[in-house]
């Protein structure tokens, strides 16, 4: 019998689990295979050494910029070195692994190879995850459970949480290897005339991430390696990486959550969803890493409060959702969500005209950065500029 049992060893269930060990208590964590890559631009906001210090000895690519480009390809550039912390780019097999392993230093259990597939009820209730493993069915009983194994995950089926296709954004990446043009401090951004936006991330000298997607019902609209396709070849982006012959390590195809958290649904009686299951994607940027690891953070805590004050009722577990961080995550992702369709309108121009602005103004420049970048809400000025 588990303290706590965790379906995801992701950022947000390894960070979880983490937490946990570390104040004493045994925590199973679950993962349907830890050698599979997530599909994953794998940008990282430097907000992750806030709860990853370790990160900062470790030989991820550092960024210390961004160039961001409109549908018709207006150009905003911003270099925070000297004023910010760098952010990383990441390869999510090496990343996720890197943070796994100090989730189970701390005294977390892994067990690998484990696909969560329903629930362990006894009376209608909830004690524990039941996984497939090889040929076997096994089960890992808990007081509390957690969800985190991605917008995927056959436990959110069994919730009756599985997203509907408008709800998702459909995306396609590789990471390729090959001398290329890119800046290796900058990560760059391609918004397009459709609800979505293309990406190249440096995470060397000579290899790279790229990749593209499309929102809600756009995605109905566009076919996914098409729109993959004609942003390689684009004659813009192929201004960066003009060879024809770059070495593909990998390339996959996926869904993740594009309307924020969802917050009605982040906790139940012994249980909480975190990570990507539970929506900490911004609906802007498409970033959920450093969100990830924070709901992890917030559920750990609400876990360790329950289990010491020997409930662990929805009552109680609600000071997940309403954890400070989370609470903020929340507020900020409404907005982008808001500032994503408004940004998409007119085929783009929206994104186009702010980014004119921003050279031409340095505050309006900053609060750019501040709202796209770092999820901070903006003044009430912000999008009235735009609609003059």
């Amino acid at each position: 019998m588990y303290d706590v049992v965790i379906s995801g060893a992701g950022p947000a269930g390894s960070k979880c689990a983490e937490v946990l060990s570390k104040r004493g208590f045994k925590v199973a964590l679950i993962d349907r295979d830890i050698s599979w890559r997530k599909p994953c631009g794998g940008a990282v906001h430097s907000r992750i050494f806030k709860y990853y210090p370790q990160l900062r000895n470790a030989k991820f690519h550092q960024i210390s910029g961004i160039a961001m480009y409109s549908a018709d390809y207006h150009q905003f550039k911003y270099k925070w070195k000297d004023t910010r912390y760098y952010g990383i780019t990441v390869d999510r097999l090496e990343f996720d692994n890197f943070l796994r392993n100090i989730a189970i230093d701390a005294g977390a259990e892994l067990f690998d190879k484990n696909l969560s597939i329903d629930f362990v009820t006894r009376n209608k209730r909830r004690i524990g995850i039941k996984t497939k493993y090889a040929n076997e069915t096994k089960e890992y009983l808990g007081k509390i459970i957690i969800v985190g194994d991605g917008i995927n995950s056959k436990l959110l089926n069994k919730l009756g949480l599985r997203k509907n296709i408008e709800e998702l954004m459909f995306a396609k990446c590789a990471i390729m290897e090959g001398e290329n043009n890119l800046n290796e401090d900058f990560m760059s951004i391609f918004f397009k005339s459709y609800k979505g936006y293309g990406w190249i991330f440096p995470l060397s000298d000579n290899k790279f991430n790229i990749g593209c997607g499309s929102m809600g019902k756009d995605h109905l609209k566009y076919n996914l390696n098409s729109i993959y396709t004609d942003f390689i070849k684009d004659s813009e982006i192929q201004n960066y990486i003009p060879r024809s012959d770059y070495k593909k390590i990998w390339e996959a195809t996926y869904p993740l959550p594009a309307l924020g958290v969802n917050e009605k649904n982040l906790y139940l009686d012994n249980l909480m969803i975190i990570g990507d299951a539970a929506g900490f994607v911004s609906p802007i940027s498409g970033e959920g890493i450093s969100p990830s690891v924070v709901s992890g953070n917030a559920a750990a805590e609400a876990a360790i409060y329950a289990i010491e004050e020997e409930d662990i009722s929805n009552q109680t577990l609600k000071k997940y959702r309403f954890h400070p961080k989370v609470k903020k995550i929340i507020r900020n992702f409404k907005l982008n969500r808001y500032l994503a369709d408004f940004s998409f309108e007119h085929k783009g121009r929206n994104i186009s005209k702010m980014f004119e602005l921003a050279q031409k103004d340095d505050d309006y420049r900053e609060e750019v950065v501040d709202t796209l970048l770092f999820n901070n809400t903006p003044s009430k000025d912000f999008l009235l500029k735009l609609k003059y």
